[in-house]
């Protein structure tokens, strides 16, 4: 059986040259894009089954290039990989169309999982897991700034914080 075609969508080219190389070993046909307006033009060239996606592309949010990857490969397979994950982009993403959300550093298989149809059962998930105090600071502030359409500036005001603050910390990796 043939292994589906996959594109990467990162703006990270070390990223997407270490995962491509992974994924041709496994014996996938891969592609990468760092825009995307590449993204869009190797979507349509090649017709990959399944799409790897950034939520923070160079100057556009991965999420405004679901609804242009869905209408133009409708049984394609989005799953969203980024270091900035929160409960409301990830609900964000599945509204607008993609399969799955992935927090980096996800390993190969993890990643290779999410896009499968039967969940892989781990070890791990025997007990389940507690949330740190820094991810859930994160994740409220994720919702807050969802609640506030991503001004920075409303958000930091509902917060009570320092604007610069709350800047430095959306800059940061969210927690695990």
């Amino acid at each position: 059986m043939n292994k589906p075609d996959i594109l990467v969508i990162d703006d990270d080219l070390h990223f997407t040259q270490v995962l491509c190389r992974s994924l041709q070993r496994q014996g996938h046909q891969c592609w990468s894009a760092e825009t995307t307006e590449q993204a869009l033009s190797l979507a349509q060239q090649h017709t990959p089954q399944w799409i790897t996606l950034d939520l923070r592309l160079e100057k556009d949010s991965g999420l405004t290039l679901i609804e242009p990857l869905t209408t133009l490969l409708p049984n394609a397979r989005i799953v969203m990989l980024t270091g900035y994950a929160s409960i409301p982009t990830a609900v964000e993403a599945v509204k607008l169309g993609a399969y799955n959300y992935l927090h980096k550093p996800a390993t190969l298989q993890e990643l290779l999982n999410a896009f499968s149809d039967a969940p892989q059962v781990t070890e791990t998930e025997d007990t389940p897991e507690v949330m740190s105090v820094e991810r859930m600071e994160w994740e409220h502030i994720q919702r807050v700034l969802n609640e506030n359409e991503g001004n920075i500036s409303a958000t930091a005001r509902a917060l009570n914080m320092h604007r610069r603050t709350l800047q430095r910390k959306l800059q940061k990796y969210a927690p695990r």
